[in-house]
């Protein structure tokens, strides 16, 4: 799927806010339409965070899958989560790409559960 302009959005996390935009595309202007949100996002195998999201996303018109670069925000559709990549997790079924965001170092060492909110610009 072709990235485009899309929406600027922040994410806050430890009362740093960091910058991030999300593509126009439908997964991501359905993401778009339930922010404000504040998500605990959890390590998972080292190269990504994921925290569920209160709603599934729409994959009508996405790609059946992708493979997301360091730095990208991504919607894992058959677990309904949110997705900060930090590492390089390959093609998979089910990703789609909604955006990328400025400050990976923010979340690559984290073990532990924290929040982020995010937040239109």
């Amino acid at each position: 799927m072709p990235e485009t302009p899309g929406t600027a959005i922040t994410m806050t996390i430890d009362g740093h806010v960091s910058t991030a935009t999300l593509h126009d595309n439908p997964a991501a202007n359905a993401l778009v339409e339930q922010l404000p949100l504040t998500l605990t996002f959890d390590d998972f195998n080292a190269v990504e965070k994921t925290a569920r999201l209160p709603s599934p996303l729409s994959m009508e018109g996405m790609p059946e899958g992708d493979d997301p670069e360091v730095g990208e925000i991504g919607f894992w559709a058959p677990g309904g989560d949110l997705v900060l990549y930090h590492g390089d997790v390959g093609y998979w079924n089910g990703i789609a790409r909604l955006g990328t965001f400025d400050d990976v170092d923010a979340i690559a060492n984290r073990t532990e559960p924290f929040t982020v909110t995010i937040a239109i610009q």
